[in-house]
This record gives structure tokens, sequence and C-alpha cells, in this order.
């Protein structure tokens, strides 16, 4: 069901990459296109068709049936910044949560054909046409850690030195990827991911994925995410990362004597 939903959604996607598009902004300023609400509603009622009783949570297009057992949640382009762009560094995200835990995630990339599944208890399964293998990478302290955030500018006031303390501690950064990053995260390329601001169509898919391949995904405090989690996301490949990345994260971290 779930490569379903992706070809489906994939299959409205590509004839509007690098194609001239109306690009709207929402009502957080954040850009959409008639290719994120098409391939939305394709994804709903694909997956309603299958499954009446099961809820959807999607970024366009809102939630039905919130409150059901098995919740689908949706962001058919995340990355819709660089979709408008024309660079292939965004992704569907489809997920599925049973009683609010994350136990279904793909990554889909329609453009470059790459497609990490993750399914809770299981390793994670990717296919590309560039090789790779899912699978996180060893790296157990900071200093030697590649780090991806989406942008410096989804962190706040309150927020910015405490990913700064992080950045300094890491090796080196790079910025944007989107949901992409995480799949990187999950083939050993990516040792760290942070971003802010992130609601549960941002997160979801991700943490099967990168479980899955040995990874973890918390909230900045090491919390297991959830659907009333603030939307700050932590994901490191290697779970010896955590406490360091954790604290390193905390608000009074520069007060402690």
């Amino acid at each position: 069901m779930a490569n379903a939903a992706a070809d489906a959604a994939g299959a409205i996607i590509r004839p509007h990459f690098r194609a001239p598009l109306c690009v709207e902004a929402k009502g957080d300023d954040s850009p959409v296109t008639i290719a994120d609400r098409d391939a939305e509603a394709a994804l709903r009622a694909l997956i309603l068709s299958h499954f009446p009783a099961h809820g959807v949570m999607g970024e366009e297009h809102g939630t039905l049936n919130g409150e059901a057992e098995y919740l689908w949640v949706l962001d058919p382009i995340d990355g819709t910044r660089a979709f408008v762009t024309g660079r292939p560094l965004f992704g569907t995200l489809i997920g599925l949560l049973h009683r609010g835990r994350p136990v279904l995630g793909v990554i889909d990339q329609p453009v470059t054909g790459e497609r990490w599944i993750g399914l809770a208890g299981e390793a994670t399964r990717f296919r590309g046409p560039f090789g790779g293998q899912a699978g996180c990478r060893p790296c157990p302290r900071l200093a030697e850690a590649e780090l991806s955030c989406t942008s410096p500018d989804m962190f706040g006031a309150a927020t910015a030195p405490r990913f700064a303390r992080l950045r300094a501690a890491a090796k080196r950064v790079t910025w944007g990827g989107d949901c992409y990053a995480y799949g990187l995260l999950a083939l050993g390329l990516v040792d760290v991911v942070v971003d802010d601001t992130m609601k549960p169509w941002d997160w979801a898919a991700l943490v099967p994925v990168v479980e899955g391949a040995g990874g973890r995904v918390t909230d900045w405090e090491g919390r297991p995410l959830a659907l009333g989690s603030a939307g700050d996301v932590l994901a490191v490949g290697d779970p010896a990362l955590l406490p360091e990345a954790v604290g390193l994260l905390a608000p009074g971290h520069g007060n402690r004597a």
C-alpha cells in the first residue's frame, strides 16, 4: 500500500518539476503549489479506498477522523522551496501512526527515483539508481559528525543559541535538504540532523526510516516524538551521539557550573 501511494503521488508531482507553476503563500508564508494539493488529494483517496476506518492528517487538506487507532500522516512535498526552485532535495512523506506511535514511514524522491521504507521492528529498505544501502554509520563523537539542518531561519531567539552550541561541536554543517537529509542519515552519509518548528507531517514518516536504519529520532530533550511534541527534532545515526547532542541543546547548558 505504501509503495502504491508513493507511486500515485510521484506520478502527479513529476510533470510539475521544473515546469512553470503558480506558487502561493500559505498563512505562515510557506509556499504551496497545485502539485502539493493534487498529490495529497490522490494519497488521501487511495488510502481511504483501502482503509475507510483509518484517519488521515495532511499538510494541505487537514485532518479526517483524527482519533482513529490508525492515522496516516502525509506531506506530499516536504521541501516545497526546493521543489519550486528546481532542486531535487525534497520528498513525499507517508507516515502511519498506531495509537500515536510511528509504525510505518516512506520517504520518496519522485524525480531521482530514490525511496526509503521503514517499518517498526524491521530494517529500513532503500532503493535508488545511485547505489547505497540503508544503515547508519558509527560516529560516537560530535567532533567527527556531519551535521545537517534545513535552515538557520527556523530558529528563534530562544533556540538559536542552543543550536549554535551543537553546530560548534560538530565537524561540519550542511544546510538544506528537508526530509532528504534524514534519508542521507539513514544511508550513513550524515550523522546528525537538527530541525525546529516541525509539524507531525514533517516527522512522522522519518522516525521508522531512521530508527529502522539503526538511528534515533527524538525531541531536543531526548524524548520520543508524539502528536503533542513542540516541533524540535533531533536525529542521530549513532545512538551514542544522543546524550552529547541533547546536553548541548539543553536550555541551561551555557549556565552550568
